[in-house]
């Protein structure tokens, strides 16, 4: 079975990466660079974000 490809967009996932300070590393040396627990981060961050979208949708 191949990999999924991701859900989020390169965009968003650079936006996250700026926000969490490891942006630098992905220009640098790319996504497979960055430590388990920024990727960790990352995902949370946007999990954080799509709950805050969601509940702005339901009012």
């Amino acid at each position: 079975m191949g990999r999924r490809r991701g859900i989020m967009s390169q965009r968003f996932k650079e936006e996250l990466a700026k926000e969490l300070g490891f942006y630098d590393v992905v220009q640098r040396e790319g996504w497979g660079a960055i430590r388990a627990k920024d990727a960790g981060n990352m995902v949370k961050l946007a999990i954080e974000k799509a709950e805050r979208q969601l509940a702005e949708n339901m009012k």
